[in-house]
């Protein structure tokens, strides 16, 4: 019989979030976020050239019917566990169930969607929190012929510039349709991208300072890092282009002639800011090249410190092995100044390789 393995006691791991999408239809409204049980908050602002109107809903009746003309109605949805909730919305606007199935998977990658009646879009709201960090936000935005709905995990937002131009009567948004609405709302999405890479840039500069002062084994982690930052950085925003192509490209009348101008100036920043990233992420994957580069060096210099204190005393070595050996029959042990003789050689080995290697430019 062959021996018996003990095996140790195996420990389950915790249950992952796609694991509960396992055998579901599709259309299943499943909640894939990190923020179970956060409060649902519902605002709307409502506008139009003379008028503007705030509200906060009680219930789904009072949202839908401000879809409705002569307003322009933002509907912010701040909140996506509320599974029910979010069924709900979605089925009295008559939105497609697999549109909710994206809207409350906050790992959808950025996508865009053209039904019949609305545009659906999917994208990553990326922020610098009060600790410096990069900060993703899963946004879903659904245009339809007067309304934009916004679905998005939590009330902090990168859209106060944009409630402070409909409600102070900045720029041409109150004389505009939803499509304008859609657009400054994907605007400023994208441009709060640039406030990422500046902070990615810095992050790097000062890597990169590190890395030639104290290279450090910390310096090496905070690299590594980095590089994962940028690739999930990268993963938000780099399909973002292509989704503004396709709506400037779309014949979906729900967009405008003139607010497909104003999208190609999005896509402008888009193009730049993919540019941007792209150099940062070379940047990133060079900064550990240069790290281990260094370290090289420092041990290089270590290590040509050391050949050159051996190399000066082998031959001071050598001597004193000499006449360290007790033979009876050695001439100079007799030598009155003998001694002195040998420490004599010594020295002036010593001062002549200490010359040749300066000479040399090796000290």
């Amino acid at each position: 019989m062959g021996k018996k393995i003990k095996l140790g006691k195996i420990i389950p791991k915790r249950p992952s979030r796609f694991q509960k999408k396992m055998g579901e239809a599709p259309g299943t409204i499943t909640y894939m976020g990190r923020r179970e049980g956060t409060e649902t908050f519902v605002k709307i602002l409502e506008y139009n050239e003379t008028e503007l109107n705030v509200h906060a809903p009680g219930n789904i009746d009072e949202i839908v019917i401000h879809k409705a003309p002569p307003l322009v109605s933002w509907v912010d949805i701040a909140g996506l566990s509320d599974e029910k909730f979010i069924e709900k919305v979605g089925r009295r606007f008559g939105l497609n169930p697999l549109v909710m199935e994206d809207t409350v998977n906050t790992h959808q990658r950025p996508k865009i969607d053209e039904y019949e009646n609305y545009i659906f879009g999917v994208y990553k709201m990326l922020y610098i929190n009060q600790e410096s960090e990069v900060v993703g936000e899963h946004v879903a935005m659904v245009l339809l012929e007067n309304c934009v709905i916004v679905f998005q995990e939590l009330e902090y937002d990168v859209f106060n510039g944009v409630r402070e131009r409909v409600k102070n009567k900045l720029g041409r948004i109150r004389s505009q349709g939803a499509d304008y609405l859609y657009f400054a709302l994907l605007d400023a999405i994208v441009d709060n991208y640039f406030a990422v890479l500046e902070h990615l840039n810095d992050k790097i500069e000062h890597l990169e300072e590190m890395v030639y002062t104290n290279p450090t084994p910390e310096v090496a982690q905070n690299i590594q890092q980095l590089k994962k930052e940028v690739l999930k950085i990268r993963r938000s925003i780099f399909p973002v282009k292509e989704l503004i192509s396709r709506l400037i490209d779309t014949q979906n009348a729900l967009i405008s002639k003139d607010t497909k101008v104003f999208l190609r100036d999005v896509l402008d920043h888009s193009l730049e800011i993919n540019e941007s990233l792209q150099i940062y992420r070379e940047m990133s994957m060079s900064l550990m090249e240069m790290y281990m580069s260094n370290i090289s060096n420092k041990m290089n210099e270590v290590m040509k410190v050391l050949t050159i204190m051996a190399s000066i005393f082998i031959p001071l070595t050598f001597i004193a092995g000499i006449y360290g050996m007790n033979f009876d029959h050695m001439p100079e042990l007799h030598w009155e100044n003998g001694y002195y003789m040998v420490l004599g050689v010594m020295l002036f080995l010593f001062i002549a390789m200490i010359i040749y290697f300066k000479r040399k430019r090796w000290l």
